[in-house]
């Protein structure tokens, strides 16, 4: 079988990693920007598709369609971003008699439509925020909408996710604004500017439950992750199992999840989010119908390969797990390691990777695509790296959290590693006493001091570089020179006899 990948970065390494471990053929996409990544390297195959902005090449149906047909690929996967969410390639990737390895086009349909999602979930008996069933877009925003829903309301895009589209308003004179706001982002993002609104709960905790589907009425749950560790209502930190979640509560969760499965008659693996209040009662809050930046963590509790299990549902059309076989072991925590300066309000950075070093040993994972000398440049997603850790129980691994951040090193440009290490030793964090607001109000401690240990491992690694080229001149000089005294006693000795 031969796959090819609709994405680039760490996800489609990723995937390609679990096409070699399927004896799959991988195929790779790129871009002239990505004409040196690592996706292009890695793959058995890679096809140029169009010039740098992703509009022209990674979004461009056309042209990975038909990168698809000259490799005679067999099926498609999107990763997630790009085109995992646009129900039209979906269509037309089955429709060129190519499997998608993804749900149907009327799965991601109804899940990219949010105010739909809203009314599956409510018929399948799922609670879903107060919020407006309509969207706004549609007659401007009804007066006195945000005082019957209640104070404060989020506006949110109609389309896409991943945080964008989102704004905060606490009241009718701020809505207006912030509709506005919201419904611009939402087309230059997404091509839609419909927005709707709904309740905003505070505090409140954002848990995502993992479902994977055959789409002939089969649902298994496979655990659920913590995200509420989140700036700009985009995940920073996730965590699995949920920490401190009440029993009776997660199984609830699992069946409304299961639920929402049934309704869509979903296929292939998908996360059901909801949110936490503080009295225990929780809202749906979306479907997201792909792969999650964030499945690390659930492979690593339930020991699931969800990227293999996902490619061989959509070749074979069937289940190979059962319900009953997936328990959750230990604790994994996972940390988006991104290309920005938290130092200048996160700012996007690039940059060449003049020193790289990744951190390894037990129940330490590392996604990336990342290698030195590599450029990063801002033309894409800022997500660089994943970091991953497990043990045995949350304390070991937060401590292997802390120990691998300490150990990552990324030279060349900006990061938020020095901020993440930040997060994982706060006392809240520690505690497991986070809520989706948390990063609001936190504060980093001084960076100087990692800003100086980097400089100093740099400095480590560039005279550890010369004392090693040193040494291979030493050694060659010493090689030539051994050479020039054996063919001088060579001489010698033939003259002597």
């Amino acid at each position: 079988m031969k796959i090819l990948i609709a994405n680039r970065g760490e996800i489609a390494v990723r995937i390609m990693r679990a096409c070699r471990d399927l004896g799959y053929t991988s195929v790779a996409v790129y871009s002239d920007r990505d004409r040196e990544a690592l996706h292009t390297r890695y793959a058995d195959e890679a096809v140029y598709i169009g010039p740098t902005p992703a509009s022209q090449s990674y979004l461009n149906i056309d042209a990975v369609l038909a990168a698809a047909r000259k490799t005679k690929a067999d099926a498609i996967h999107p990763g997630y971003g790009f085109l995992s969410e646009n129900p039209l390639f979906a269509q037309k990737v089955e429709k060129a008699g190519i499997i998608f390895i993804g749900p149907s086009p009327e799965a991601i349909a109804l899940t990219g439509d949010k105010l739909e999602a809203r009314k599956i979930a409510a018929q399948a008996g799922v609670p879903v925020l107060p919020g407006s069933e309509f969207s706004l877009a549609d007659g401007g925003v009804p007066k006195e909408i945000g005082t019957d829903i209640g104070y404060p309301v989020l506006v949110k895009a109609v389309s896409g996710g991943g945080g964008r589209g989102i704004r905060l308003a606490d009241s009718d004179e701020e809505l207006l604004r912030m509709v506005g706001s919201a419904s611009q982002e939402a087309e230059l993002a997404f091509g839609d500017d419909k927005v709707y609104i709904e309740k905003f709960v505070r505090p409140a905790r954002h848990i995502e439950v993992q479902i994977l589907g055959d789409g002939n009425g089969n649902i298994l749950v496979i655990g659920e992750r913590e995200c509420s560790i989140q700036r700009r209502h985009q995940k920073l930190i996730e965590e699995a199992p949920a920490p401190g979640l009440d029993k009776e509560v997660r199984a609830r969760l699992y069946e409304a999840a299961r639920q929402v499965g049934l309704a869509l008659n979903y296929r292939s693996l998908g996360t059901v989010e909801f949110l936490l209040a503080e009295n225990q009662n929780f809202y749906f809050i979306e479907v997201n119908p792909r792969i999650q930046v964030e499945h690390p963590i659930t492979e690593l509790v339930t020991g699931i390969d969800l990227v293999n299990t996902q490619i061989l549902l959509a070749a074979s059309g069937c289940l190979t797990l059962q319900q009953d076989q997936i328990q959750m072991r230990g604790t994994a925590i996972e940390a988006r390691v991104i290309a920005e300066d938290p130092d200048q309000s996160f700012m996007p950075t690039s940059g060449q990777v003049s020193y790289l070093k990744i951190p390894s040993g037990s129940g330490i994972r590392v996604d990336s695509a990342l290698y030195q000398g590599m450029y990063i440049s801002t033309d894409y997603d800022s997500l660089i790296a994943k970091l991953i850790v497990w043990g045995e129980d949350r304390a070991t691994a937060i401590r292997r959290m802390l120990g691998a951040l300490e150990e990552f090193n990324i030279a060349g440009l900006t990061t938020d590693l020095g901020y993440l290490r930040d997060i994982v030793r706060s006392e809240a964090f520690l505690s497991g006493q986070v809520d989706t607001m948390y990063l609001e109000s936190f504060q980093t401690t001084d960076s100087s001091e990692d800003e100086e240990k980097l400089l100093k491992e740099t400095a480590l690694a560039a005279a550890l570089f010369i004392h090693n080229k040193l040494k291979q001149t030493a050694a060659r000089v010493t090689r030539e020179a051994n050479q020039w005294r054996t063919a001088a006693w060579r001489e010698q000795m033939v003259g002597f006899y």
